[in-house]
């Protein structure tokens, strides 16, 4: 008899996802809707797929209040952390460089740089200002496709249970702006993305920060993979106007 593998869809899960699922109830309608869809996506979803996380978002939710960051690092515990990269870190120069993500915004650079170079299947977050906005998805696959990546589907929760049929539709808000909407968790998680690029000048001073955050979690029994295939990765010919 022939045996079929179920293959699993990997989700690397942004930091603001946590953020949503972590915070108390919101008055802010948007706001609530959010926690509602997210909270959705963990207690009927969460089988269907492999949650994975990196450094970067372990960094980023343990900052802030203390009590918060901790309920953010219980919620992850369970996930696969992922790798630091040497191809991620330069698929998060040419994301700078190119003007995908914006200079101020590293952090954002490397969730899709990460995702990206391990093959991961989607990348969830509700950053509509730089990894789910969708006039910018475009630009961030060309420079993945233009590196030799196969790109990370880039959704928000509602956009990845739609991908596998849910049968209920998310709320609409014909009136809704994502690109200038925020509310005080999205702010609270922005306002620590910008500390964290105002803290280091180069990508590769973030790099070996973010490396040596891994090496001493690795120490301490966090376990860390790597789904990197060289096979998936089509280096980019080098011009020849300078030879």
């Amino acid at each position: 008899m022939l045996q079929y593998e179920t293959i699993v869809p990997r989700v690397y899960v942004e930091s603001t996802v946590v953020s949503y699922l972590a915070a108390r109830p919101s008055n802010n309608p948007k706001s609530a809707s959010r926690q509602r869809t997210t909270q959705r996506l963990w207690q009927n979803y969460a089988d269907r797929f492999e949650f994975v996380i990196s450094p970067v978002v372990r960094d980023e939710i343990e900052r802030g209040d203390a009590r918060a960051a901790q309920q953010r690092l219980e919620i992850i515990s369970p996930f696969t952390v992922l790798e630091i990269l040497p191809e991620a870190r330069v698929l998060v120069q040419k994301l700078l460089d190119a003007g995908a993500v914006p200079l101020n915004s590293a952090p954002d650079a490397q969730h899709i740089a990460i995702a990206t170079a391990h093959s991961v299947d989607y990348l969830v977050s509700w950053n509509h200002k730089h990894i789910v906005n969708e006039h910018k998805r475009e630009h961030i696959n060309e420079v993945c496709i233009e590196a030799g990546f196969i790109p990370t589907t880039l959704c928000t929760p509602s956009e990845l249970m739609e991908e596998i049929q849910m049968k209920e539709s998310p709320e609409k808000h014909p009136e809704f702006d994502p690109e200038t909407y925020t509310d005080p968790i999205l702010e609270e998680c922005y306002r620590i993305k910008a500390e964290i690029s105002a803290q280091f000048k180069t990508v590769e001073e973030y790099y070996l920060y973010l490396k040596a955050k891994e090496e001493k979690e690795k120490r301490n029994g966090v376990k860390y993979v790597s789904y990197f295939d060289p096979s998936k990765h089509k280096t980019p010919e080098t011009s020849k106007d300078n030879d």
